[in-house]
């Protein structure tokens, strides 16, 4: 379950990083511009930071999941079933505003033992989880078979 965790934040991650390389492009030209060369340094990341926090508090609490995790067939829930709030979404997601926090989370939870082997050291501060609802990469539909022929009036 880690693999596919890390595959859907690799996925996630891709989709803010294409969203900040834009962001800073932008903002990264007009600081050029200006004569502030010091800024653009600093500027993807706390870009990446500040959208990575955003984008997973929202997506978590509207959708109960993010991109990267539906792909891989997640859901984020309270441990005790049902979805979660902004509060709690922002406690289990304060650690990917920096990569190294989030590392260091998801190590903490690795050898520590928890209650629910599923959850990082914030997901066990906000009471959260996440599960699998399905297969990883299929549909989150079922099929549907085709209707039955018609016959001739």
């Amino acid at each position: 379950m880690w693999l596919y965790r890390l595959v859907a934040y690799i996925i996630d991650s891709i989709i803010i990083g294409i969203v900040v390389f834009i962001i800073d492009f932008i903002i990264g030209i007009l600081i050029v511009l200006s004569g502030a060369f010091f800024g653009v340094y600093f500027l993807f990341f706390g870009v990446f930071g500040l959208l990575s926090i955003l984008y997973f508090i929202i997506l978590d609490v509207i959708w109960g999941a993010t991109i990267g995790k539906r792909v891989m067939g997640f859901d984020v829930e309270l441990e005790k079933g049902g979805k979660i709030s902004y509060g709690k979404s922002f406690i289990r997601n304060i650690s990917k505003i920096f990569p190294l926090f989030l590392f260091l989370d998801w190590l903490i939870a690795v050898v520590t033992a928890g209650n629910d082997r599923r959850q990082k050291l914030t997901d066990r501060w906000a009471g959260t989880t996440v599960v699998q609802i399905k297969q990883p990469f299929q549909s989150a539909t079922t099929p549907q078979s085709p209707p039955p022929p018609t016959t001739p009036a």
